[in-house]
């Protein structure tokens, strides 16, 4: 965010950064790749990036400024709400060009009535919710292009190497004193998220937590002591998915010919970088290895007291204040968290020590999502904002992931955003740390 600009420019410099983000993830796809196979796990690219318009267009157009529909079966097109998941293949829906002109034309609107003048509260928020709705909706464009073994993205702000980011493992726990924990945002913090709302006292025992997320090379000794065979790991449900899957191994690896690790990373195999976080398992392949190693999944509140307390002076007790970001309030930079698309993948997991916790934990905020052992309920006295769909319905069906990965928007992201995806998902940019039993 530029802060010396005025609050209009600051959302339409948001607004267009977002949408160029969006264009350059359907760069280069063919009109086949955009449509894709039917998968309950992804969108057709081309109902997405209508609908990343479309809410654009509902929220702000047509709710704050009353206009008409763009298309007059809009709604009928590209409401996530109502067009039923596994029906959006088969919508009339228009062609390329059609839906890069409506996201074209719903861009200009909503820019015109920003510029040269002050938005309304409402207006602000609904703008700013239509940013951070289409940065979501990029990071699923681009597991989706993993999924789909579709070419990397080329993204304009992507570097091609930094030697900053061979930076080997990071093993290890740091202990974290038990005491009185604010768990969720204050009510005086700006735009949140109503399943953030609102800051309430958690007892909290101490525990260890790992300083950096677990590596593929320690997630590989899992793999190869059968771990994926051993039921003593698995949980019930853990076994039902591992063996409905045919799972023996994360979702994306292979031997190569002399028996090596690989990972294919979006339309490419590649051998197994050893330090960086392993990425791209679910929940139940998390819980398996804590139980194989000996370890568990960090509770959500425990994940958010490792990013966001601090000690007191004496290190036995932890102190009232609570940061934005693990290393502070100052918003994240390339050397404090991978974000941003810019690495376009994980870095080894012991890089960016300047983004460390108060109590020393690393990577907290990009690189890699991060299963946590609660389920996804709402916070006490929660209210549903003006979006209602938003988490009531993954209410008790879900886990919650923190700390965002490497595609992850930095003005997303912060030590207090919950994300949540069901135990099964093994498609989505997630791994994990543990901590001790």
């Amino acid at each position: 965010m530029t802060l010396s600009l005025p609050p209009s420019q600051q959302l339409i410099e948001h607004i267009r950064d977002a949408r160029a983000r969006t264009l350059e993830l359907i760069d280069g796809l063919s009109d086949a790749q955009l449509m894709g196979p039917r998968l309950e796990i992804v969108n057709p690219i081309r109902w997405e990036i209508g609908h990343v318009a479309y809410f654009h267009e509902f929220w702000v157009l047509r709710h704050v400024h009353g206009r008409q529909p763009i298309f007059p079966n809009a709604d009928e097109l590209f409401d996530s709400i109502h067009v039923q998941h596994d029906t959006r293949w088969d919508l009339p829906l228009p062609p390329r060009d059609a839906v890069l002109d409506y996201m074209r034309a719903v861009l200009d609107r909503e820019i015109e009535h920003l510029d040269g003048r002050g938005p309304s509260a409402e207006e602000a928020y609904l703008c700013r919710y239509g940013v951070l709705h289409e940065d979501m909706h990029g990071e699923a464009l681009t597991y989706t292009r993993q999924t789909l073994a579709y070419a990397a993205p080329r993204l304009a702000l992507a570097v091609r190497h930094d030697p900053a980011w061979d930076a080997g493992p990071w093993p290890g726990d740091v202990s974290i004193p038990g005491g009185r924990f604010m768990l969720g945002v204050a009510p005086d913090s700006d735009f949140v998220f109503d399943n953030e709302k609102w800051a309430h006292p958690v007892e909290v025992r101490p525990f260890n937590i790992a300083r950096a997320p677990v590596t593929n090379e320690a997630f590989a000794a899992f793999v190869d002591d059968g771990g994926y065979a051993r039921g003593e790991f698995w949980s019930e449900d853990g076994r039902r998915w591992r063996d409905k899957e045919n799972r023996k191994h994360p979702v994306y690896w292979r031997h190569d010919d002399a028996g090596r690790w690989q990972m294919r990373h979006f339309d490419r195999w590649a051998a197994l970088r050893p330090h960086a976080p392993v990425i791209h398992v679910s929940w139940h392949e998390a819980e398996a290895y804590c139980r194989w190693a000996k370890r568990r999944l960090p509770t959500e509140t425990e994940w958010e007291l490792a990013a966001a307390g601090a000690p007191d002076a004496d290190g036995a007790s932890i102190n009232a204040s609570k940061r934005r970001f693990p290393w502070g309030d100052a918003a994240p930079t390339p050397d404090r968290a991978n974000l941003d698309g810019r690495a376009l993948g994980c870095i080894d997991v012991a890089a960016l020590p300047a983004g460390d916790s108060a109590f020393g934990c690393r990577q907290m905020i990009g690189n890699v999502w991060e299963w946590t052992g609660t389920a996804f309920y709402p916070y006490p006295g929660f209210t549903p904002d003006m979006y209602k769909d938003y988490s009531q319905p993954l209410f008790g069906n879900t886990k919650v992931l923190r700390g965002g990965a490497w595609t992850t928007r930095g003005r997303l992201i912060r030590n207090t955003w919950r994300n949540y995806y069901g135990p099964d998902r093994n498609d989505v940019l997630a791994g994990f740390r543990t901590c001790s039993l």
